[in-house]
Order: C-alpha cells, then structure tokens, then sequence
C-alpha cells in the first residue's frame, strides 16, 4: 500500500471523567505505525484531570473540546462534524488499540474492498478493570448476519465506518442512551453486508456499569425500538432468548444478591463451556 492509496482514517473518542484510562487510549492511537490518521477527542466537561490530560497531549491530538454534551452520541456527533477521514472509528476512555499495527492491517483491507461495503470490524478482547483479559468476541460477518437484525452481534469499539454510510444514513440518533451504535449499523447492515478483518484490534475494560441489569435491560428496548424503526416490528427468537436471561438475571440478582448471582451465572457459563465473565468484572 502506497502513501497515496493509505486512507485517512478519523479515531473519535468520547469521554466524560476518564482520567485513570484516557492516557493509554491516547498512548495506543499515537503509538500507531499507520501514519495517515487523527485524532478527535470530545470530553463532556469533566472535572478529574481529564482537561489537563488533554492539554498535556495536545500535540497528539488533532482536535479537542471539554464541554457539557448530551451523552455519548451527541459527542461523537460533534467529532464527526470535525473529521475529514474516508472511514472513522468511535472510542470510550476505556477502549484502546490491541497493538501497535492494528490500523495498518485495517488499513490493508480497507482499500481492497469495494466501495459499497461500508461496515468493516475485527474482534475486541473483553478485559476486567485491572486489565485482565477475559475472552474476545467478534465473529464472520457470515455468522454474526443472521442474528443482527435481532441482536448487537458485532463489536462496535474499533469498528471501521466509511465516510459515505453517514453521508447517505446521517449521523447517531441522540435520542438514544446506549443504543444508538446499533441503529445506526441498522440502517446499513439491514441490506448491505460488512467485512469481517480477523484478529484482535481492540481491548475494551468492563466495569459494574456495563454488566448491570439495568443497562442491560435498557440496552435490549434500546434495540427492540431500533428495530421497530426500521419495520421490524415482531422481536425475533435471539432477541427474545436475550431478554429473558436479562430479566432472569435481574430476579436473581434481587432474590440472591449480586455476588452469588454471579457465581450461579458464570458455574452455568462453565458448564456449556464458556470463560468466566461476571465474577470478573
């Protein structure tokens, strides 16, 4: 791949209060051998040293602003509006490049691949907040279309949108709290395909937050409404398996407390073979 063929590829990044991971975010975006990039990072007013951090690496990055937003679409929207990349990617603080080549594989295949793919994504490996590995997720895009009319069956973090899919589909639909990635892929991949790139390019941290029942419930009627958006009005079985895992975990967590729930779900994982996750995290 030659200078003039490398596309210009845009990492935004959101966030709020992420001083203890936003260091390394930044570190694994400058550390990149692929040179045809920029950095955009949009932080919601925060008031833990994240502002200084980000003043510290100015030079690094090619655009920031700390202001009061709306959530996690409406900053990503305000970095879209800065990015001038053929493809970007979006980032939380605590998401970060695997390795230091990721965006030149990626970049390999971005421009190999025709102009009406506009969804190319790799794995991400799942990681605790002391940065222990879990297990990686991410599957063939073979695999993983038959159930993501359904369900968020590819990982966002890292995933690479060419600049035309906003273009055509507009931007995150900020009325959203945690779904707005998958409508927004909906629009796209309800019709046309993605391309799978394998190998791990991101590490995402999993907290409290992300595993809570709350969220998760609130993330499954986030995609029950993405779908009905886009006239798939009837939930489908993969949807509805979800959902009720989700409410049978939230019952447990209840009746039992949440560390025996835990234990009790990740014994289960076990038995079908599965690594550990919620003792985990």
């Amino acid at each position: 791949m030659t200078q003039e063929d490398a596309p210009l590829i845009s990492i935004i990044i959101a966030v709020f209060n992420g001083a203890k991971t936003l260091q390394h975010c930044i570190d694994s975006v400058a550390q990149q051998t692929y040179a045809n990039k920029e950095l955009i990072i949009i932080d919601g007013g925060s008031k833990d040293g994240t502002v200084d951090l980000l003043e510290a690496n100015r030079e690094r990055i090619g655009y920031w602003v700390s202001e009061p937003d709306r959530g996690i679409y409406n900053a990503w929207n305000k970095g879209l509006a800065q990015a001038k990349g053929e493809w970007m990617c979006f980032f939380g603080a605590d998401d970060f490049f695997w390795d230091n080549q990721v965006l030149e594989r990626m970049a390999s295949q971005l421009t190999t691949i025709p102009s009406d793919i506009r969804i190319a994504y790799g794995q991400i490996m799942l990681l605790n907040n002391e940065g222990e590995e879990l297990y990686p997720i991410g599957e063939p895009w073979q695999d993983a279309k038959r159930r993501f009319k359904q369900v968020m069956s590819i990982p966002h973090p890292g995933l690479m949108h060419r600049r035309s899919l906003f273009e055509q589909h507009g931007n995150f639909d900020e009325s959203f709290r945690i779904g707005g990635d998958y409508e927004l892929l909906l629009r796209e991949l309800k019709e046309a395909d993605a391309l799978f790139v394998p190998g791990i390019i991101v590490g995402m941290r999993q907290g409290g937050l992300s595993s809570s029942p709350a969220n998760s419930i609130e993330s499954m009627w986030d995609i029950r409404r993405a779908q009905k958006m886009h006239g798939l009005y009837l939930p489908g079985f993969s949807w509805m398996t979800a959902m009720i895992r989700v409410y049978l975990r939230l019952i447990l967590w209840n009746v039992i407390g949440e560390g025996a729930t835990r234990k009790l779900i990740d014994l289960g994982r076990r038995i079908k073979g599965l690594p550990p996750y919620w003792t985990k995290t």
